[in-house]
């Protein structure tokens, strides 16, 4: 991760979307009772890849399906995954998966994601194997915005990964601890690069051996705002 650091991190952010203030005029709180989220919503069955396909990032490892899991080999540097399935919502939406480092030492899980018009991702085990964050925000990355904390991960542990996305603000758990917690108004939403291939959803790791299962996601309803989602 230190190579794709020295690029600079002004040059390395793509389209970036400032969140107008119309954009963040919808209250912040998720309502997260029983009857104001919808259904469910499985992306990975356990059994093939389904509508994920291995993401052509060039170098990449093999991309197999064993014992319910996503398997992704270590790539030069990155291999992952990215859904071509129906679309997924862009705000108003809660997101989960299981991610395991199976071996390496840096990142297992970069988890790329809609934010309204823009993309990000949530960065799990980055910059030598202990960094979580969201890329990028105002043009920093996960190593350089407020999102930036430090943790230990145990490779051939499984980690639960929850992401909740509202018009105005981006908050993720890690095994029910939260992680990020952040708001939007104002922000220029923006993604490296590197992982611009796993738009408008995918799944990374770099230079490690990763597996994921438990895909799945569903729309949420914010206080005084209805979530549009696909197939609700």
């Amino acid at each position: 991760m230190d190579a794709m650091r020295c690029a600079g991190v002004a040059s390395l952010v793509i389209p970036l979307v400032v969140l107008s203030a119309a954009a963040c005029a919808a209250p912040s709180t998720a309502v997260e009772s029983p009857g104001l989220e919808h259904a469910w919503r499985e992306l990975f069955d356990g059994a093939s890849l389904g509508a994920f396909a291995s993401t052509p990032f060039g170098g990449e490892g093999e991309v197999s399906v064993v014992d319910g899991r996503i398997v992704l080999d270590a790539g030069s540097p990155l291999t992952g995954v990215t859904w071509g399935g129906e679309p997924l919502p862009q705000v108003d939406y809660e997101l989960e998966l299981s991610a395991t480092r199976l071996s390496g030492n840096d990142f297992f899980c970069g988890l790329t994601l809609p934010i309204g018009d823009a993309h990000a991702t949530l960065v799990l085990g980055g910059w030598g194997g202990a960094l979580c964050g969201l890329s990028s925000l105002d043009g920093r990355d996960a190593s350089e915005n407020e999102t930036t904390t430090f943790r230990g991960f145990e490779s051939g542990r499984e980690y639960r990964v929850r992401v909740l996305v509202t018009a105005t603000r981006f908050r993720a758990w890690l095994d029910g601890e939260s992680i990020v917690d952040v708001g939007l108004a104002g922000r220029r939403i923006g993604m490296r690069p590197e992982v611009a291939r796993s738009r408008p959803f995918g799944i990374a790791c770099f230079a490690t051996r990763a597996a994921v299962r438990g895909v799945r996601v569903r729309g949420v309803r914010v206080r005084g705002v209805r979530a549009t989602v696909s197939g609700s």
